[in-house]
């Protein structure tokens, strides 16, 4: 039975979440392709990976900016794109929000659930 490639297209400014990312998206047979601008990543959604994991603290990729181009381009809107930040960034939550973030957590919280999270948007039960 031929298995559906499933990707995950990640914009991580934090070394120690790329790493936690990785590890757990391939003990799933996941893949996971790391970017580090908006435009690398805005290419890359074109490829329509099952999930968008975005650090909204991650200057260098605008993801806020990023999220309304997402969100505004019909080919890529449908895709689930989840922000996680540091817990005392509420303003940026709330603009994340508007903006047309699907999910935005907490670090911590997005860390202790980052298996379930995968499992859900893979479809593994």
């Amino acid at each position: 039975m031929h298995k559906e490639h499933k990707k995950i297209l990640a914009a991580i400014g934090d070394l120690f979440f790329t790493v936690k990312i990785r590890d757990t998206a391939r003990k799933m047979g996941l893949d996971v392709e790391f970017v580090k601008s908006g435009k690398d990543l805005l290419e890359q959604a074109k490829l329509k990976p099952m999930l968008i994991i975005l650090d909204l603290s991650f200057e260098a990729v605008q993801p806020l900016k990023v999220i309304g181009k997402l969100k505004g381009c019909a080919e890529t809107k449908p895709l689930s794109v989840i922000g996680y930040l540091s817990h005392v960034e509420g303003e940026l939550k709330q603009q994340a929000h508007d903006t047309g973030c699907d999910m935005v957590m907490a670090r911590s919280a997005f860390s202790q659930n980052l298996p379930q999270i995968l499992k859900r948007h893979a479809g593994i039960h």
